[in-house]
């Protein structure tokens, strides 16, 4: 990896906040034009991460570079040239939308304003409702306005933080055709997620758990180094084989997949055996391909809860 292209580049980085270490020692390189999903449960650091990035928040130890600038010294060059997109809709819902953006470049001081306005409704499909309160747009249509937001000002960076929670299937397809979109143009995207379709769409994946960095890579690397073995399973009385499935020496995890059981574990010999015990002629067994909810629910169950 050629450190010209890094955006990100950090190692090391800790956020404690009182006595719970809720980021603990993260190394992270991010290309230039790359996607970059995390995943994790809530309450995993991602967002603490991210805030640390984009400069709203100091590491307590670590050191790197965010579009070149010393995330310790550097935090408001950082911000200049970084979208944040929150989690909550966070613009004024008695404003219009380009009113929203008007401020928005404001804030930023962006130069030829109204022109920029004007690409921002353009380029999100905003212009036929320019003058709609935003306090009265869907949820969709709510994540356009943030993500035009998040670009009036030409950011080198966009921090994207579980940005299509609660919106419809179709709004989440065309947000990331946009994301590729811009990610194709050397935008960088850092963004969080809890959906495994979205996961699949990013080139590069971390996994954080309670602070902890388990796992990086690509799709098909993360799947790789889990050396996870999973067996699907249809038939009768799925409810009460899941139960019986769950005592056996081998078996890691029983989860329900729509009228399926993905049956999981690391040692396939193990399992092979757990699984030899349960079968009849009721059930139809086939060893599947292990996907990515398969490993990240594995890791999840292995990871400790740092607040408790």
């Amino acid at each position: 990896m050629n450190a010209r292209e890094l955006v990100i580049d950090v190692s090391g980085v800790v956020k404690r906040f009182g006595n719970k270490t809720v980021v603990n020692g993260i190394d992270l390189k991010v290309e230039r034009g790359e996607i970059y999903g995390f995943l994790g449960p809530n309450g995993s650091g991602k967002t603490t991460f991210i805030r640390m990035l984009c400069g709203l928040l100091t590491p307590d130890a670590g050191s790197g570079t965010c579009l070149g600038f010393d995330v310790l010294r550097q935090q408001a060059e950082i911000r200049r040239q970084v979208g944040y997109m929150t989690q909550r809709f966070s613009y004024y819902e008695d404003l219009t939308i380009a009113e929203n953006l008007d401020f928005i470049a404001r804030v930023y001081a962006v130069p030829d304003r109204r022109e920029a306005v004007a690409r921002s409704l353009e380029r999100l499909g905003l212009q036929n409702r320019r003058r709609q309160l935003a306090g009265e747009l869907s949820g969709g249509w709510k994540q356009r306005l943030a993500l035009a937001a998040c670009l009036i000002h030409s950011p080198r960076l966009l921090l994207l933080d579980e940005p299509t929670a609660g919106v419809d299937p179709k709004a989440r397809r065309d947000f990331w055709e946009e994301i590729h979109d811009l990610a194709a143009e050397g935008l960088t995207v850092l963004i969080t997620t809890h959906y495994m379709d979205e996961a699949e769409r990013c080139h590069r994946l971390g996994y954080l758990a309670y602070g902890e960095l388990l796992t990086r890579g690509t799709v098909s690397e993360v799947v790789a180094s889990a050396g996870l073995t999973t067996w699907s399973v249809s038939g009768p009385d799925l409810h009460h084989l899941a139960r019986r499935l769950r005592g056996r020496e081998g078996v890691e995890q029983v989860v329900a997949f729509g009228n399926t059981l993905h049956v999981s574990g690391r040692n396939a010999t193990l399992l092979e055996a757990a699984i030899a015990a349960e079968r009849d002629a009721r059930h139809e067994w086939a060893r599947v391909r292990s996907g990515l909810e398969d490993v990240f629910i594995s890791l999840m169950s292995g990871s400790r809860d740092n607040f408790t």
